[in-house]
């Protein structure tokens, strides 16, 4: 049988990169663009009222908001494994990506036109979303890699390159949403149905480029390879967890429970900063108002800016760049310093809800979000995939993917104590009360991690390196969002 191999080359990477690249863009804009505009649709007026969303209570939306990127990150384990057995990556994408524009689509229904249906069809359509996205997800990246050859040089520089694409995704998908909808008089309807084409234009560029510029990569499922690999090998004799294995998979557990610390208050930033942005923030610049989906962007945008300039630290260090576990405290306490920028700007309204704090505030916060987030997670899927013995590899890499996945709920979960309804000063005191209690969990959090980092390391028995190239600490960083959205795999 011929093999199909993808044809030529740009700026010294195979066409297909660049290809996939865009592909992901556009299914990164569709994404955010939906998030960044989930909750506001729903606290938003019912429609009898002259409002384009649901009407429900803040604690109902943010408590919903946690189950639903809960879900982002458990179906892709589905998603990966129908992927590798059956469907092979390329089938998936299309699948899932034709789901995903689906669901968005049925998001953006009127309701005028399903008037009395509007809860059922909002759930129809988070559900064929949900399930686009499994299928989708975790499956991309992979074809990058299986772009270049064992051991080939430019590999790590075409991760950087693709995860680049997903942070100008993420960054453009808050501006233009926001915008669509302030031109629609706030029709959060019009919001999903942007985030639908973006996710429509990704699917357009696979059906025409993906067999010129990919080949056959993608075409077989995993497993149909992975098994002739193991009839040439022979079959692995099972053997009992020896004491080093042991060791390590306490530290991916104990890592484990930190990092749900961590995406639990990172992951406010969707849900209940989000709502803090629209209700309690001056977004004015003279005459004009900031959208306050434009907030959003500001994470991927200090990614992109920032990501070199911390790789550049960790190399400068040299033999005193700090450990995993180190790293990980730290990112902890910049999430726990963030949050007290929230405390400011709630502080800066001296307990009036009718007063508003300055929009500075959330940018100090995202600011210190991000940081944290670039010290902590590249750490984690590496950690596990340095740590975690090859025979349960793919279990452990699918607990830890359960531990963001809780943290996510859980981030709902603590949102949702802002209270179903009342006065805004209840409602200002409640997010008093998370921010601070985010905060100072955070901050213990990371002085606990950080003292008992040199028992950790010592469980990790030799797997923690800490020698890196420059390129390789660069690649770490900007694979921050790409590790965050578990498709790294």
């Amino acid at each position: 049988m011929s093999v199909a191999k993808p044809q030529g080359t740009m700026l010294g990477h195979p066409k297909g990169l660049f290809l996939l690249f865009t592909t992901e863009l556009w299914e990164r804009f569709s994404y955010y663009a939906m998030r960044a505009i989930l909750v506001l649709y729903l606290v938003d007026r019912v429609q009898t009222d002259g409002g384009h969303g649901m009407g429900w209570t803040q604690a109902d939306a943010l408590s919903l908001y946690g189950t639903f990127t809960g879900l982002v990150y458990l179906t892709p384990l589905i998603g990966g494994w129908l992927a590798d057995t059956y469907l092979g990556q390329r089938k998936a994408i299309i699948i899932g990506g034709a789901l995903m524009a689906a669901g968005q689509f049925i998001l953006g229904t009127p309701h005028a036109w399903v008037q009395g249906m509007e809860t059922e069809v909002f759930y129809i359509g988070l559900g064929v979303l949900i399930l686009g996205n499994g299928l989708f997800k975790p499956n991309i990246s992979t074809m990058v890699g299986d772009l270049y050859e064992e051991g080939d040089h430019r590999r790590d520089g075409a991760f950087t390159i693709f995860y680049m694409g997903i942070n100008v995704g993420a960054f453009l998908s808050g501006i233009i949403v926001g915008s669509v909808v302030a031109y629609f008089d706030g029709n959060f309807q019009a919001g999903f149905i942007c985030a639908g084409i973006g996710m429509v234009l990704s699917l357009i560029i696979q059906f025409v480029f993906a067999q010129k510029l990919l080949g056959d990569i993608g075409r077989t499922p995993a497993a149909q390879l992975e098994k002739e690999k193991a009839e040439a090998a022979g079959e692995v004799r099972k053997e009992p967890l020896t004491k080093v294995e042991r060791d390590r998979i306490k530290v991916i557990m104990i890592m484990g429970l930190f990092t749900i610390i961590f995406w639990a208050g990172f992951e406010q930033a969707g849900g209940l900063m989000n709502l803090f942005t629209n209700d309690f923030t001056d977004r004015s610049i003279g005459s004009w108002e900031v959208p306050t989906t434009w907030f959003q962007s500001l994470n991927a945008m200090f990614i992109v800016i920032f990501a070199p300039v911390v790789a550049s630290i960790w190399i400068r260090l040299g033999k005193n760049e700090p450990n995993s576990p180190v790293k990980f405290a730290l990112g902890l306490v910049l999430l726990g310093i963030g949050f007290l920028f929230m405390i400011g700007a709630v502080l800066e309204m001296g307990g009036d809800a009718s007063a508003k704090s300055s929009m500075w505030w959330l940018v100090g916060a995202y600011f210190f979000h991000t940081m944290g987030e670039l010290c902590l997670s590249p750490i984690g899927l590496s950690m596990v995939t340095k740590l975690a013995p090859l025979r349960i590899a793919s279990l452990m890499m699918g607990a830890w993917f359960l531990f963001v996945a809780a943290a996510n709920k859980i981030g709902g979960i603590v949102g949702s104590f802002i209270g179903h309804g009342g006065a805004k000063e209840e409602q200002l005191a409640n997010a008093m009360s998370i921010f601070a209690g985010i905060a100072i969990t955070a901050a213990l959090s990371g002085i606990l991690l950080y003292f008992i980092s040199d028992k950790l390391v010592d469980w990790m028995h030799g797997a923690e390196d800490g020698h890196h190239t420059e390129e390789q600490a660069l690649e770490e960083e900007i694979a921050v969002t790409a590790e965050h959205e578990a498709i790294k795999r």
